[in-house]
């Protein structure tokens, strides 16, 4: 545990280590209210319309898949760690239509991590998130870099 109580510090993270972050089902009703306030294009409101579509079916918004990930992510990681945010996202690849109906699950996988050059307490982490459906179907892939605080206030390790 660190310092505040939380599990994951900067220091946890070793290249090439891979969490399984958790899995969640994807329900028709949640797809339609997003797509409502976000991307109300018909294969992500109706399910006659997304059945006609290149989809072959009712399919989350990209960004409510991204969403997913993130919820996923703060979940099975970030809600227990010392994360300072992501100062962003290197790569976002939508591989696959998610149906309303898909159980995903979440890998995260550790390419790479370096103490921060201007902050001593800080580091910075590079994963990659793949994100299957239930048949094994990678349907989304991100790169990103998230900030941890150190365990012991700086030192490097």
């Amino acid at each position: 545990m660190t310092e505040n109580g939380k599990r994951w510090a900067y220091d946890d993270f070793e290249v090439g280590m891979v969490l399984d972050l958790g899995s969640m089902a994807v329900r028709t009703e949640e797809i339609i209210e997003f797509a409502r306030q976000f991307d109300p294009q018909p294969m992500h409101l109706d399910e006659k319309a997304g059945e006609a579509s290149v989809l072959g079916g009712l399919s989350a918004p990209g960004f409510h898949i991204a969403a997913m990930m993130m919820r996923l992510m703060c979940d099975g990681i970030v809600l227990d760690s010392t994360s300072q945010g992501a100062p962003g996202v290197e790569f976002l690849n939508w591989r696959r239509p998610v149906l309303a109906g898909d159980t995903i699950s979440l890998t995260m996988t550790v390419q790479a991590k370096r103490p921060s050059k201007s902050r001593p307490n800080l580091g910075l982490v590079t994963v990659r998130q793949d994100l299957s459906n239930q048949r094994g179907e990678r349907v989304c892939e991100m790169v990103s870099t998230v900030m941890f605080l150190k365990r012991n206030g700086g030192e490097d390790r």
